[in-house]
């Protein structure tokens, strides 16, 4: 499953499969359910948490704003004032 000492594909679905079940361990479903509900929560879970801390990060270096909405629930938005930096910030890192 490893190929050159990185996780293969295969290796990554295997992971995915395991985390769910140590964290579910009652557990159990057809391929189609693990596939779609299984790995997708785990994919979830997993991009959740890289979004909050990039959000965290950005907003401590004062480019994205937060406010609270009329649902109460958090928002986020560019910082006007950093445009031209964020506009920087993106060329640059698009670059190979």
């Amino acid at each position: 499953m490893e190929s050159g000492g990185r996780p293969t594909d295969d290796f990554d679905a295997a992971y995915q499969i395991l985390a769910y079940l140590h964290n579910n361990p009652e557990a159990q479903d057809t391929l189609e359910g693990i596939v779609e509900w299984w790995l997708l929560h785990q994919r979830i879970k997993h991009q959740t948490e890289k979004v909050e801390r990039a959000l965290t990060e950005l907003i401590e270096r004062g480019l994205i704003g937060v406010r609270e909405g009329a649902d109460s629930r958090v928002h986020y938005r560019i910082e006007r004032d950093k445009q031209k930096e964020v506009e920087s910030l993106l060329e640059n890192w698009s670059k190979p």
